[in-house]
């Protein structure tokens, strides 16, 4: 399967988390937002110019900074 950055996936488009390209302070953040390896999220919406990108975990709406979501690597379905 192909792996891209989430940034990269189209609005609406669901995906596995594959893994996040960071340190260990962006993985425990990340992880407490239950965005952690094998997850399924969907895109919501994305700004343009590199704006905040909203993603759906579960029942959960989250915003994530443009760099944050960059660094979540994604396998699509």
């Amino acid at each position: 399967m192909k792996t891209v950055p989430l940034i990269n996936i189209r609005t609406g488009e669901k995906a596995i988390v594959y893994e996040i390209i960071g340190g260990r302070g962006l993985v425990n953040r990340l992880g407490a937002l239950g965005i952690i390896a094998g997850k399924e999220i969907t895109k919501l919406s994305a700004m343009m110019m590199q704006g905040p990108v909203v993603i759906c975990i579960g029942n959960t709406q989250i915003a994530l900074g443009y760099g944050m979501a960059s660094k979540i690597i994604v396998r699509k379905e």
